[in-house]
C-alpha cells in the first residue's frame, strides 16, 4: 500500500483513470475575469488572453492544446507552466450548451486519459450530443509537467515496504521509506512541488473556461474532482454553471479525519463483499459468517507477512501488495469475482491474481513503468493539508481509534498516513467549510457503501454549499454516475441537459 488517501475506482483502474483524496485547501483570492477574460486582474490578463492553438491529437475525434498559467498565481511573471488540454466538440443533434469539463480524481488521475478513454465515448449520447467534452490534465499531472520521484525499480520497493511494522526495526525501515520517497520527489520535480494545491488548479480550470468562450463552467467531478469543483464553486460563485460533484468529499475535514473515516468506509465495503462472498460456493474465506471471513482475511495478510508468494515473476506477493490487491477490488463489486479467485490463488501460493489488482491500483505496466498518478496524488495531497500524523508515536496512540474503525484494514490504514510528515514542502491548505455563496444549483452525490468516499461526506458537503441538492445512491462502490443506475444516471442527465438538479434528498439504487 501507498497512502491511503489514495482513491481508486476498480474500473477504471483497469481501463482509465483514478481517483485519490485530498482534503480542502485554501487559498489566493480568485480572479476577476468574464467569459472572454476581459475583466482579468492585469497581471493575469496575458494568461486570460491567450489562444488555444487546437491540433488533432492522434486519436481519432479529440483535438489538443497546451495552455500556459502562471506557476506561482501569486507571482505571475515568474515563470510558466504549461497544462495539456483536450476535447471532443459537441456531435449533434440539438444545440450546443458549452464545454463540458471531466475530472476522474485523484489527485493524479489524467482528467485526458479519461476523457478519451472512457467519458468521451462512454458518457450518454444526448450529453455528448450537446456538450463539447473537455479535459485537462491538473498541473504535475500526465501530460501537464508530471511530478517525478522514484524509478519503476525503486517504485517496486516502495510498494512492498511493511506497512503494519512489527517491531522498532519495521517502524524505521517505513518512516525512511517515506523519506526517500519525499527526498526523490524534491529531487526530481522540487520546482513544481510548491505549485499543485487544488486550489492553484481550480484557477486553471477558470482560466479554461474563459478561454473556451463560456460563461459559465459546467463540470462533472469525481471523488477527489469533487473537493476540486467544491474548490472552484467556493472561489467562482458567480461562474458556476452545472456541476456534478460525485462520490463526494468533505472539505471542512484535517486530514487524521480523512484518513479514518476512510478506513471505516473500506470496512464496511469489505463487509458487504464478505456477505456476498459466503453465499458462494467458491469464497475462499469460507460460506458462514462475515467475522469469520474477515478472519481468514486476516490471516492471510500474516501469512503474507510472514512469508510472501510467488506471483511468477520476479516480484513476490507480499502482505502490503496483497492488501492493496484486496483494497482495489472494493471500489467495484463487480470486481468481487476476480478478487475471490485472486485471493483464493494467494491461499494456494500463487499470488499473482492480487498482484495484477496492486499492479492497476498503482498504474504499473508489465513493463515495470509506473504511471505518475501515485507522485502526483502525494504532492498535493501534502500541499493541501497538514499530515496526519508528526511521527511514529502519534500513529502508535491512534491505532486502537483506526484499528476500530477497521479491525481488517485499520493498522495498515493509520501507518500509511504517516506518509506526508517527511513532505519537503510545507502545506498550504487547511480544512474548511465551503458554502460557495450565490452559486447556482449543484448536485452532489453520495453512495451508502462507498469505500473511499464515505457517504457521510457527501451528506456533509450538500449541506455546507449553500445550493448543494443531494442525491443518494443506495448501493455498493465507489461513485455513481454511469455505473448501472437507472434513477441516477435519469436526474443527472436532466441536470446536465435542462439546468433542474434532482430534489434535494432524492434516493435511488
Amino acid at each position: 500500500m501507498d497512502s491511503r488517501r489514495l482513491l481508486r475506482t476498480f474500473a477504471t483502474a483497469l481501463g482509465t483513470a483514478g481517483l485519490l483524496v485530498s482534503g480542502c485547501s485554501s487559498g489566493g483570492s480568485a480572479p476577476s475575469a468574464s467569459a472572454t477574460g476581459s475583466a482579468a486582474t492585469e497581471e493575469l490578463q496575458p494568461y486570460y488572453s491567450q489562444k488555444l492553438r487546437w491540433r488533432d491529437c492522434g486519436v481519432e475525434g479529440f483535438q489538443c492544446a497546451t495552455m500556459k498559467a502562471p506557476l506561482d498565481y501569486e507571482k505571475p511573471g515568474g515563470g510558466d507552466i504549461d497544462l495539456a488540454v483536450s476535447r471532443k466538440k459537441a456531435t449533434g443533434p440539438g444545440k450546443r450548451i458549452g464545454s463540458l469539463l471531466v475530472n476522474p480524481g485523484g489527485p493524479g488521475g489524467s482528467a485526458i486519459g479519461y476523457l478519451q478513454g472512457y467519458a468521451a465515448i462512454g458518457y450518454p449520447a444526448p450529453v455528448r450530443a450537446r456538450y463539447d467534452m473537455v479535459a485537462i490534465d491538473p498541473r504535475g499531472v500526465a501530460r501537464s509537467e508530471p511530478v517525478e520521484c522514484l524509478t519503476g525499480k525503486q517504485m517496486d520497493t516502495y510498494t512492498q515496504v511493511d506497512q503494519t511494522p512489527d517491531d522498532d526495526a519495521e517502524v524505521t525501515k517505513l518512516t525512511k521509506a517515506f523519506e526517500t520517497f519525499a527526498n526523490g520527489c524534491e529531487k526530481r520535480s522540487g520546482e513544481i512541488l510548491p505549485h499543485v494545491s487544488t486550489v492553484e488548479t481550480a484557477r486553471d480550470m477558470d482560466m479554461l473556461r474563459s478561454l473556451l468562450g463560456d460563461e459559465k463552467l459546467h463540470y462533472v467531478g469525481a471523488s477527489y474532482g469533487t473537493f476540486l469543483g467544491a474548490t472552484y464553486a467556493d472561489l467562482f460563485p458567480s461562474r458556476v454553471g452545472r456541476l456534478v460533484l460525485d462520490g463526494a468529499m468533505d472539505p471542512s475535514l484535517p486530514a487524521i479525519d480523512v484518513n479514518r473515516d476512510q478506513t471505516a468506509g473500506f470496512e464496511a465495503a469489505f463487509q458487504s463483499f464478505a456477505a456476498d462472498c459466503v453465499k458462494q460456493s467458491d469464497c475462499p474465506l469460507g460460506t458462514t459468517s462475515t467475522a469469520d471471513a474477515a478472519a481468514e482475511l486476516k490471516q492471510l495478510f500474516r501469512d503474507l507477512d510472514s512469508e510472501p508468494v510467488p506471483t511468477g515473476e520476479s516480484r513476490k506477493l507480499t502482505e502490503s501488495l496483497g492488501t492493496t490487491g484486496v483494497i482495489a477490488a472494493m471500489y467495484d463489486e463487480g470486481a468481487w469475482s476476480q478478487l475471490r479467485e485472486a485471493i483464493a490463488g494467494a491461499q494456494r501460493g500463487d499470488g499473482s491474481g492480487l498482484l495484477a489488482l496492486a499492479d492497476s491500483y498503482y498504474e504499473r505496466d508489465p513493463s515495470g513503468k509506473y504511471a505518475n498518478l501515485m507522485f502526483a496524488n502525494a504532492a498535493v495531497n501534502c500541499l493541501d493539508l497538514a499530515p496526519a500524523f508528526t511521527g511514529p508515536e502519534a500513529v502508535e496512540k491512534a491505532l486502537p481509534e483506526f484499528e476500530r474503525a477497521s479491525p481488517v484494514f485499520g493498522e495498515g490504514f493509520a501507518w500509511a498516513a504517516l506518509n506526508c510528515t517527511s513532505w519537503p514542502v510545507e502545506p498550504t491548505g487547511t480544512p474548511n467549510r465551503t458554502d460557495a455563496e450565490g452559486a447556482a444549483p449543484i448536485v452532489v452525490v453520495g453512495t451508502t457503501r462507498d469505500p473511499a468516499t464515505p457517504y457521510k461526506w457527501a451528506e456533509a458537503l450538500a449541506e455546507q454549499l449553500s445550493s448543494g441538492s443531494l442525491l443518494t445512491y443506495e448501493g455498493d462502490g465507489h461513485t455513481a454516475y454511469g455505473r448501472g443506475s437507472d434513477c441516477i444516471d435519469t436526474a443527472i442527465n436532466t441536470y446536465l441537459l435542462d439546468g433542474t438538479p434532482p430534489k434535494n434528498g432524492k434516493k435511488c439504487s
